[in-house]
């Protein structure tokens, strides 16, 4: 018969507990939404102070912040073009790979979990 783990938040180490309120319903938007206003207010405060870059460019309020929203950008599409360059199918080791080999089904153990 299966073992019906019961994991309550109590059972859980010191760090999950502190962290359990990011997996409520609807924190991870919150989470999303102060990141953007602290991004808009530092950008904003770009404006409020003199620069001294070494090139022109640099200069310019909120260079820095679209420079690295380009290239995080860039990185993610060239990430995206490189794993269809590079991905194999998911068979490709199989017939050498242990796992690819087919279960007995006198091995298997038939679960219910409708509880």
């Amino acid at each position: 018969m299966a073992d019906h783990r019961t994991d309550t938040p109590d059972t859980w180490p010191a760090l999950g507990r502190a962290l359990s309120w990011v997996d409520r319903p609807g924190n991870p938007m919150k989470i999303i939404i102060a990141l953007a206003v602290a991004c808009a207010i530092v950008f904003a405060l770009d404006f409020t102070y003199e620069k001294h870059g070494k090139f022109e460019m640099e200069n310019l309020p909120g260079f820095f912040a679209v420079f690295g929203f380009v290239g995080f950008t860039a990185l993610i599409l060239l990430a995206k073009l490189l794993r269809k360059l590079i991905m194999r199918p998911e068979d490709y080791y199989a017939p050498k790979s242990i796992d690819a080999e087919d279960y007995p089904p006198s091995g298997l153990e038939r679960l219910d979990h409708d509880g």
